[in-house]
């Protein structure tokens, strides 16, 4: 936090600028590049310390692929990510060992993401390994997380396949943390767990939060989750972002036209409430041959010819600074 003339300014703790992630399409027998996938486009935002950021948006959108981006899971086409105003781009080996002590993620599925050959006592000692912690620092740092993250002491010995999902999940949420880092890419870490397991993952989840004071970016297809984890949500369209704003703002008064249509599809159990629901009509287009002008508009109920000739840019709405929308003809309210 700085000021400027008085006003205090945040800074942000991570900040993306115009990233980029292209996957090249090949054919033929000699493999040949015929296109690209354009998996992330264009697409900048800021994350503030303590903050959880939401990324929404439906399969396909590309906010997995962000995530993985951002933790260096995958070479960026283009852009630039910046940790604490560094750019990570160029890191050498010794950097990008610090860097995986202060950015951290948690997977969708917590089987797959744990060796199913190592016991959780051999999950979570590889990085006081890798970062040369002694045994006995390593002991007492192993017993510490375990209690933090709601897990006997007797599981060490186990192997993954031994526990239940919200279990494993458990165990991947200590790796995350194992190494105190300031934030943690939390990728859809409740979609593969019983509805009755996801409530527990997510308390936990806000406890380690105002526990370790950490970060979080909280990628998720379920809106309810979201809402509730989340302090600002982004919402994400066929590799851009269509919106940013407050959660309760945005949840009450969407700007763009898809998040109107995200919000009226979650279902709700009141056989008495109005539905004011408006189906999307169409399939979403291909990623390797996204619309020339806005991603959205071969589906939005009110597009016009603006729309499908130019791309709009993600701006604040007149009476809303800190709400950013991407749509030449924004909803009123």
């Amino acid at each position: 936090m700085v000021e400027s003339d008085g006003v205090a300014i945040r800074r942000p703790i991570l900040a993306i600028q115009d990233l980029k992630k292209y996957f090249p399409v090949t054919s033929g027998v000699f493999l040949r590049q015929t296109g690209n996938v354009h998996a992330v486009d264009d697409v900048s935002f800021s994350v503030f310390r303590g903050e959880t950021l939401g990324i929404v948006g439906e399969s396909g959108c590309g906010k997995t692929t962000l995530g993985r981006c951002i933790m260096g899971l995958y070479p960026l086409t283009r852009g630039c990510i910046l940790l604490d105003g560094k750019p990570l781009s160029g890191m050498t080996r010794k950097m990008r060992k610090a860097f995986s002590t202060r950015v951290q993620m948690i997977f969708q599925d917590p089987f797959e993401s744990l060796n199913p050959r190592q016991t959780v006592r051999q999950i979570l000692e590889e990085k006081f390994r890798i970062h040369g912690v002694s045994r006995q620092e390593t002991a007492l740092q192993i017993a510490l997380l375990l209690d933090q993250v709601g897990l006997d002491p007797g599981a060490l010995t186990k192997y993954p396949h031994a526990f239940s999902g919200g279990q494993r999940q458990r165990i991947g949420i200590a790796r995350a943390i194992s190494m105190t880092p300031q934030i943690v890419i939390c990728d859809e870490p409740v979609s593969a767990l019983d509805v009755s397991i996801q409530s527990k993952i997510l308390n936990l989840l806000l406890d380690l939060q105002s526990a370790m004071g950490l970060t979080y970016l909280f990628i998720s297809h379920d809106l309810s989750v979201v809402r509730h984890m989340s302090d600002r949500i982004i919402v994400m369209y066929l590799g851009r972002i269509m919106e940013i704003d407050d959660a309760q703002n945005l949840y009450n008064h969407p700007g763009h036209p898809y998040t109107k249509a995200l919000l009226e599809a979650v279902p709700i159990a009141d056989p008495d409430h109005p539905s004011n629901r408006t189906p999307l009509k169409g399939e979403i287009p291909s990623a390797e041959h996204p619309p020339p002008g806005c991603r959205f508009s071969s589906r939005c109920p009110g597009a016009r010819s603006l729309c499908f000739e130019k791309a709009p840019t993600l701006s604040a709405r007149h009476h809303d600074p800190d709400h950013l929308t991407a749509c030449h003809f924004p909803l009123s309210g």
